[in-house]
């Protein structure tokens, strides 16, 4: 069986119907349930959506119209976005973990007409913002546990909507095939909402021509087909979710596998052994993080195995992507540690039977690309935005490389303007952002050129080289260059630095502040006989502050061996008394830090980190997920890193 590319079907709903016919009983989607993997064969998940769709048109849904999906991944959810879009709707999907008036922006904004919502959550959310989304008709949930309102008729459960769907397609049995049959390419097919890291999110329109356009080039130039796995596990509101798990799913003919719960996603993985694996950056240093602390626990032999060989892998990788030979003691070496540590390590993590892994959404940071590459998964870059339905530039095998993200795809052209900003041009741009024509003006160039914000440059073999957001990346007053996300990537190599926030702008020198991770630290504190009693009190402990001291000074000795960047070493942090969170705008929900709110926020704290105060006295304003507000009041440390010529060492002087 071959995936389904060049068959003339140019909507996802035709594909689906394609894939029924050409792969009817294979697997196309599993879910687990109460410990055991369900099935949803190709013919079944066509079926589904028939019936949801005639469902969805019992209920009212016309042409045009939008529906939203919120929940964990669910085959249902996936299936009603396919059933909308038959029917000639738009889908989108919202983020799981937002809070009421987050959802309720996204909801109002885009006009929705009915939402698909999983659990009783979910449907609570819905219900607190209900006078603020007068467009919604129906709210359809699929697990009725706890519900007490399933008497309220706005709510309907997903099953009456399929049987709903039997009665409407016995009286109008011709009425889903000329639905589908109506579907065109340049027709809307999704609505996916922009991070928001400047403002409020905004409404990115991608039709089924840019879902499909580079889908196609990426099964066919990397082979995806019925027989590869993947898991559904990312948040489905996210473009990349969507478009591998719909737009890929279908083209490739895949099996798309969604794990029982995000606290069993270890386990699935393991059980299936995908094939295919994305994953953004945060996942693949939450990874890394649990590798180290892991390791930090192992004795003996285990674990100066483990340091030994990996520091073999890391040189051999580095050799091999140079272009150089490495040596025959060092190929033996790299042997050994593949059967000692790498293939143990790549089982537990349930990656053994990986064929390709993709990062992409933000830069992931070389070290961490390039210990999964020496760990032996073909871990590979890509570049994308909202506005171009995910990634339109990648790596090919053997060109996977830390230091860029790939050549464009077939079709996708890349621009460099005089003010080196990043610019696309191809079928996989967007049609717009929805009811705000201004925006959607400035966000291409006279000439149609899409304007991407990052700042970068092509390289001598045509590798695009991504150096930050265009807006972010300017220079300390001694002229040094000073890129921020460079640094914090860097700096949140080490386990025990989740998130990092560097400064620099128009000052003398950089500064850092950083949340520690709480997993990590819990660990370390442990085995150190450290004792606390919350987040707050280890994030302001001085053993912490000694090791995240211990930490930016490996990272600077790194960087005092680049000439450009020797200037931009981190002179002064502090340790961030609560965890940068999305409740609080502080990030996006794809964890995308919004500098603007944070430098307003801890405005306070970033002048003590350019003053000569040890320590200040902070109140901030926290949200909690049921919406409440708080006012946390904290005593937060500012220290040195390293000691200026002539001034004592504050770590030697407090210790």
């Amino acid at each position: 069986m071959t995936a389904a590319l060049d068959t003339g079907q140019d909507t996802l709903p035709r594909l689906l119907q394609h894939n029924a016919q050409r792969l009817g009983q294979r697997d196309a989607m599993r879910e687990k349930r109460l410990g055991i993997w369900q099935t949803h064969t190709w013919a079944e998940y066509a079926w589904e959506v028939r019936r949801f769709a005639q469902g969805l048109a019992e209920l009212g849904f016309t042409r045009g119209d939008r529906l939203a999906v919120v929940g964990d991944n669910r085959p249902q959810l996936y299936f009603a976005m396919v059933a909308a879009q038959s029917l000639g709707g738009i889908a989108l999907g919202v983020y799981q973990d937002a809070i009421a008036s987050e959802m309720g922006f996204v909801l109002n904004h885009a006009e929705v007409k009915m939402i698909v919502a999983e659990d009783e959550e979910q449907v609570d959310k819905v219900f607190e913002m209900r006078d603020r989304i007068p467009s919604v008709s129906k709210v359809i949930y699929l697990d009725p546990r706890g519900l007490d309102r399933r008497e309220d008729p706005w709510l309907v459960d997903y099953a009456s909507v399929l049987e709903g769907g039997d009665r409407f397609g016995r009286a109008n049995p011709d009425f889903f095939e000329r639905e589908v049959a109506r579907g065109k390419a340049g027709d809307v097919a999704l609505m996916c909402y922009t991070s928001g890291t400047t403002g409020q999110p905004k409404g990115v329109m991608l039709t089924h021509e840019n879902i499909t356009a580079i889908t196609r080039e990426a099964v066919r130039l990397e082979g995806w087909g019925p027989h590869d796995e993947i898991i559904a596990y990312l948040p489905i509101a996210w473009v990349g979710d969507t478009v591998i798990t719909l737009a890929g799913g279908l083209l490739a003919g895949m099996t798309v596998n969604c794990p029982e719960e995000p606290d069993t996603i270890q386990r699935d993985f393991r059980e299936i052994g995908p094939s295919i694996l994305f994953a953004p950056p945060r996942n693949w240093e939450n990874v890394l993080t649990r590798i180290q602390v892991r390791m930090e626990e192992a004795k003996g032999m285990k674990r100066w195995s483990y340091e030994r060989l990996m520091r073999v892998a890391l040189a051999h990788e580095r050799i091999v992507k140079s272009g150089g030979k490495p040596s025959a003691g060092l190929r033996f070496l790299n042997w050994i540690g593949e059967w000692l540590v790498r293939a143990p390590l790549r089982d537990l993590l349930g990656m053994r039977r990986i064929r390709v892994a993709y990062t992409g959404g933000a830069p992931l940071g070389p070290d961490v690309f390039d210990f999964f590459r020496s760990l032996g998964i073909n871990l590979k870059q890509l570049y994308g935005l909202t506005e171009t339905a995910a990634g339109c530039v990648f790596q090919p095998d053997g060109e996977a490389r830390s230091d860029t993200v790939g050549r464009p795809m077939p079709g996708v052209e890349v621009r460099v303007d005089e003010s080196g900003e990043i610019l696309l041009r191809g079928p996989m741009n967007f049609t717009g952002y929805f009811k705000n024509d201004e925006a959607t003006r400035s966000a291409f160039t006279h000439d149609g050129w899409l304007r991407t914000g990052d700042a970068g440059f092509l390289d001598a073999t045509g590798h695009l080289k991504v150096i930050d957001r265009a807006k972010d990346v300017s220079r300390l007053n001694d002229g040094t260059l000073f890129a921020p996300q460079f640094l914090e990537n860097k700096l949140k190599f080490s386990p025990y630095i989740r998130e990092v926030v560097t400064l620099g702008v128009g000052r003398d020198y950089v500064a850092a502040m950083v949340n520690i991770d709480l997993d990590a630290m819990e660990n370390w504190a442990e085995r150190n006989g450290v004792t606390y009693s919350g987040y707050r009190e280890l994030a302001q402990h001085e053993a912490t502050y000694k090791l995240i001291q211990s930490e930016i000074r490996k990272i600077n000795r790194n960087l005092a061996q680049d000439k450009e960047l020797a200037g931009a070493q981190v002179k002064r942090f502090l340790v961030l008394y609560k965890e940068l969170d999305p409740d609080d705008g502080e990030i996006t929900r794809t964890r995308k830090l919004r500098r603007g709110v944070i430098s307003e926020r801890y405005k306070t704290l970033i002048e003590a980190l350019y003053g000569a105060a040890d320590q200040v006295h902070v109140d901030v304003q926290v949200t909690y997920e049921d919406g409440r507000t708080a006012v946390l009041n904290a005593k937060v440390k500012v220290w040195d890193v390293a000691a200026p010529a002539g001034h004592p060492d504050r770590l030697d002087k407090s210790a």
